[in-house]
């Protein structure tokens, strides 16, 4: 699997474009931003996207949703709990203060254990909960993309509605922890670095 990583938006989200080298067909993970600039990098690749997967409801993170499936005709997959959530009016009216456009709705809604293909790559489907409740991470060999549910150094917020920080801990300690140490961590913001390890963050991460 190829994986691209841009820092998109006003909050500066992890961005990815991840490919597979033998189709072309790719995915956008979290364009919470900037959607120019990412369909100027699929079209630079020659990339055919066929995916819009969401790590977790936050407009920051969905904000691209709409203006890259009208351009790509891509599916929005989203896991059931957050489209659920995000779905209910007091919770839009609560991320509206943002400022930023909330997703359309999703076309494809996903499980713990699903598997997401990506041409001749296929995505595991890790259901974490505790930074939203439908939160979830992306496993595909020794890569894992984990949206705001772990970062280089530290985790994902719980004080938003619909957070857990008991929660958030389990599923990092259950779902991720006990991954290889080689296991590549591509965090949801850069906030303590762009990438890092599971056997790193286990070691040095001051909240295990």
């Amino acid at each position: 699997m190829v994986i691209k990583q841009l820092i998109v938006g006003t909050m500066a989200v992890c961005c990815y474009i991840v490919s597979c080298e033998k189709t072309g067909k790719a995915a956008i993970i979290d364009p919470g931003g900037d959607e120019e600039r990412i369909l100027a990098e699929v079209k630079k690749a020659g990339l055919d996207v066929v995916s819009i997967i969401v790590t977790h409801g936050h407009p920051d993170h969905v904000c691209g949703n709409r203006r890259l499936k009208e351009a790509t005709g891509a599916a929005i997959i989203m896991h059931s709990a957050d489209a659920a959530f995000f779905s209910q009016p007091e919770i839009q009216h609560y991320f509206s203060m943002l400022g930023l456009e909330p997703s359309p709705p999703a076309d494809r809604l996903v499980e713990d254990g699903d598997i997401i293909e990506i041409g001749e790559e296929r995505l595991l489907v890790l259901h974490t909960p505790g930074h939203t409740p439908g939160g979830i991470c992306l496993l595909c060999g020794s890569d894992l993309i984990t949206g705001d549910t772990l970062f280089v150094g530290g985790l994902g917020r719980t004080d938003f509605p619909g957070g857990s920080h008991q929660e958030l801990m389990d599923s990092i300690k259950t779902k991720l922890l006990v991954l290889p140490d080689e296991t590549v961590v591509w965090p949801g913001h850069g906030y303590g670095g762009k990438q890092s390890t599971i056997g790193e963050e286990r070691q040095t991460n001051p909240y295990f």
